[in-house]
């Protein structure tokens, strides 16, 4: 099968796209992933490059208009300077910016682009970036929440695009403006949230009243801290003993603040002080507690057994509200209690906590979601999911269309769901920033023993999360989409398209357990409007595709079935629709390893791999997207283990056998010059072997099957295991290119890194290598004295290089020193005085230690040495600029 190569099946300006990426993450006005929460994301950035990238032709595949190396090289440039602009946030809705992308699309696919699907449409960043790049977007999806954020991002804004607003204030003082896109719904949304926030302070203001400071003067309540309580096991105490996790308030320097337990008997009660002195908090260790009154230690068992049997209480400890300049915190008062205290409403957020969403909680008795709610927070979120009726009412009283006042219904179902996020007994008190943290801080609702009850009637809180969704709207496309819900391994009808897709992750996130969070407020929210999505008590997990266990009755090896079925059912779907001319696309969250005993690998990478090649792909490559600082690689090697981009192709029908020896040669004539492209291109060393995979695979993936010597097919996993084996060869013949001391210095660091080891030791691999210890203690290298012999760190080299005969290792680690300790200047310093190719031998060099590092799991080892590599680019221009300064000085002292 001929076909044109895009350009993402040949290079990408990674770095441009990985800081753009990062960049994202502290993004948070108008971002679209303040519009709601979903969990795993793909960042915005990533996924405009991905899908612009795979439309637009690589100029290899245009030999006519680029005939040459060169200038394919040179075209290669100009593509990436407009992916480059294309990627940063500032130009999202640059018209400029989109127009001369567009234009090159228009280009590589004469003028009719295919329209993109996205089947497991999750956040809705792929089939928003395809809206965002003109293309007919259709976003599908199982799960009703996931559903409804599509449908809020790129399928309602184009259907209002170019309105004026509807409300009367609105129509009074604007009517002159332009209403740019979805700016006209966004106003409204803001003028009929307010309208909602007015009416529901009319009904269910009193139980927000305001708290009085020692002055006497009336404060707004920002929110109460309350601690969870049991009584006290040991039968001569009896109190009702807290189980605070912390007795801090504020713990920024100056402003420190904290609550006094104050006992009267068995009596406790709070009381508010600034100033250090916290009191150690009852919680000793996880789920461990010691009553503040008789010092008895109570086991996680007994808080469990209270938890269970519904005798676990709660008391307020402090009052947070706003003061002049910054935050008080005021001593607690019995209004203040019996304020939080009133009946149920009738309707409750039903459902059974499951999974994650459920974690640890039913052992301590919280089995429902309206569980996860007090009294105060159940009325008031109900209070306001039933005035959205009387939303609707008066926006069609101020004439707007049914549809319309829908729309608005949704957003504003979206503010509520927000509003839950924060209201609820299991967020966070954060006293290093003061300030409240909504749940699911992680993919789990886990248990927390002190919480914030959030004032969310206080104007700021209410509009922040109003604004939010004001600031978003504001930034989606006109161009018209679809969102629907539709189970990926079902016929869809749609064919000859461009899929670009980021699939569930194996067992990471169950997000049908984590979304009913969510889903039962919004089913009470827009079932009316949607009842064919909220047709059922919950989010649909049956058919959802996670390797979860307990939907299986704690099967792993059924779940596992599950999953790898459904994922090729999937794939084979993916097959009938994709489009000959465009290569597939797929996310995937790569983890580096699973270790399973005698080898490491990756269950869901394996079975992502097996099932896209079982449904007739080839693997063309493979692209690692950051998201995360490297700074995070200094504790974690893993921490940096990168979203993969799978590229596919459809694979033709009359493809042969291998063996596995035909696989292995090809293998290796094949591997060796990706990976010199690859390191020729500055790809960081914690990204090279999973881009290695992608040359790897597509060697596996171009035979119909590889035969073992015994006659049965090889696995993914036997495939890649022999793709990190040739890699590890790779790596290993570039050390024969190096130095015998360079050498000599691996082949101890690898076996024993900076340890000591005895003399005999070290003498024994110096002579093998053709060297010597004492040559090597002499050149400032080794550590040898009294018979025992270690390599010196870095911050203990203070020898300068020998300009006579440098030897690598001993370069590579001065780079890298002086990288940490220095930056960039401290590296361009050094390499500036040299003048041959050892510099660019030293950066290869740390390409390797990298590797061994990582596979130890030396994390500040290998973060050092991906540092220097990252940083390579930044060194060349600094070393540039220090020469152009030197001769310009040099000029002006002959002048």
């Amino acid at each position: 099968m001929k076909y044109k190569k895009k350009l993402i099946e040949v290079s990408l300006p990674l770095d441009a796209i990985n800081a753009a990426s990062v960049r994202e993450k502290s993004i948070r006005h108008g971002h679209p992933s303040t519009l709601h929460l979903w969990w795993a994301r793909r960042p915005l950035a990533a996924a405009r490059a991905v899908i612009w990238s795979s439309l637009v032709d690589d100029p290899s595949s245009l030999p006519e208009q680029f005939p040459t190396e060169e200038a394919q090289n040179a075209e290669r440039q100009r593509l990436f300077a407009i992916l480059e602009r294309l990627v940063k946030w500032e130009n999202s809705n640059n018209e400029e910016v989109l127009a001369e992308a567009k234009a090159e699309i228009m280009k590589s696919t004469n003028g009719n682009p295919p329209p993109l699907l996205d089947p497991f449409a999750g956040g809705g960043a792929i089939p928003l970036e395809a809206q965002r790049l003109g293309l007919d977007a259709y976003a599908s999806d199982l799960n009703p929440v996931a559903v409804m954020i599509n449908k809020a991002m790129i399928e309602i804004p184009p259907k209002f695009a170019w309105q004026p607003p509807v409300n009367p204030e609105a129509r009074e003082s604007l009517l002159q403006m332009e209403w740019k896109g979805a700016t006209g719904l966004a106003e409204d949304v803001r003028y009929y949230g307010e309208w909602m926030r007015k009416r529901a302070f009319e009904k269910i203001g009193h139980l927000y009243p305001k708290v009085k400071d020692e002055l006497g003067q009336e404060r707004t309540v920002i929110a109460w801290i309350w601690t969870r309580t049991v009584k006290c096991p040991n039968p001569a105490c009896g109190c009702e003993m807290p189980l605070a996790s912390s007795f801090e308030l504020s713990k920024k320097k100056g402003k420190e603040v904290y609550v006094q337990p104050i006992i009267e008997g068995i009596n406790i009660s709070y009381e508010v002080r600034y100033g250090k002195g916290a009191p150690k908090p009852p919680k000793t260790s996880r789920g461990k507690f010691k009553c503040v009154v008789c010092n008895t230690p109570v086991d996680g068992g007994y808080i469990k057994s209270e938890g269970s049997a519904k005798h676990m209480g709660v008391q307020l400890m402090a009052v947070v509200a706003e003061g002049d300049r910054g935050r008080l915190y005021i001593t607690p008062d019995n209004y203040q209690g019996k304020a939080a205290i009133c009946p149920l409403p009738v309707d409750l957020p039903n459902g059974e906590l499951k999974g994650k969403a459920a974690d640890q909680l039913p052992l301590y008795g919280y089995m429902t979601f309206s569980e996860l709610f007090t009294n105060r927070q159940i009325t008031a979120l109900n209070e306001l999911c039933t005035l959205l009726d009387d939303v609707q009412d008066q926006a069609q009283t101020d004439g707007c269309s049914q549809e319309y006042s829908q729309a608005l219904r949704v957003y504003l179902a979206f503010v509520i769901d927000k509003i839950v996020a924060y209201s609820t007994s299991f967020g966070l008190w954060r006293s290093d920033h003061e300030s409240f943290e909504r749940i699911f801080g992680r993919q789990a609702i886990a248990m927390v023993w002190d919480y914030p009850e959030v004032n969310i009637m206080r104007e700021d809180f209410f509009k922040n999360q109003l604004e939010s969704i004001c600031r978003c709207l504001s930034n989606f496309s006109s161009v018209e989409a679809s969102a629907i819900q539709h189970d990926a391994q079902t016929d869809n009808g749609l064919r000859d398209i461009m899929i670009s897709t980021d699939p569930p992750y194996y067992d990471n996130i169950a997000y049908a357990d984590l979304s009913d969070f969510f889903y039962v407020w919004l089913r009470q929210t827009l079932q009316k409007v949607y009842p064919d999505i909220f047709r059922t008590m919950l989010a649909p997990k049956a058919e959802e595709l996670v390797a979860t266990p307990y939907r299986f009755r704690g099967s792993r090896d059924k779940a596992r079935s599950f999953f790898e079925e459904g994922m090729l059912k999937a794939f084979m779907q993916i097959n009938d629709y994709a489009h000959d001319e465009i290569p597939v696309t797929v996310y995937y969250a790569y983890k580096q390893s699973e270790d399973d005993g005698d080898s490491s690998a990756s269950t869901g990478w394996e079975t992502m791999l097996s099932a896209i090649i079982e449904a007739g792909f080839l693997i063309t490559g493979t692209w690692p997207i950051r998201t995360e600082q490297t700074a995070a690689l200094k504790s974690n090697v893993n921490a940096l283990a990168s979203s993969i981009v799978l590229v596919c192709r459809k694979r033709p029908d009359n493809i042969s056998l291998s063996t596995r020896r035909d696989f292995i040669n090809t293998l290796k004539r094949e591997l060796k010059p990706a990976l010199q492209k690859l390191q020729s291109s500055n790809i960081a060393p914690v990204d090279l072997a999973q881009s290695a995979i992608g040359p790897g695979m597509a060697v596996y993936s171009r035979f119909d099957k590889v035969m073992e010597a015994d006659g049965t097919p090889m696995s993914v996993r036997s495939a890649l295991q022999i793709i990190n084996h040739e890699l590890d060869l790779y790596f290993t013949e570039q050390d024969g290119e190096l130095d015998s001391d360079s050498r000599f210095c691996i082949d101890l660091y690898k076996q024993y890194a900076f340890d000591i080891i005895k003399y005999g030791n070290a003498d024994v691999l110096a002579r093998a290598k053709n060297t010597s210890v004492e040559k090597l203690r002499t050149a400032g290298i080794l550590y040898a004295e009294k018979g025992m012999v270690r390599l010196l760190e870095r911050d203990e080299i203070t020898k300068k290089i020998s300009t006579d005969e440098r030897i690598i290792w001993l370069l590579c680690q001065q780079l890298t020193h002086a990288m940490e300790k220095g930056g960039v200047n401290g590296v361009a310093n050094i390499v500036a005085d040299i003048s041959t190719s050892e510099p660019d031998h030293a950066r290869a060099l740390a390409y390797r230690l990298f590797q061994i590092a990582e596979r130890k799991g030396w994390a500040a080892e290998a973060y050092a040495y991906n540092s220097l590599v990252v940083s390579w680019p930044e060194i060349q221009a600094a070393v540039i600029a220090q020469k152009n300064k030197a001769k310009q000085t040099s000029m002006f002292d002959i002048e």
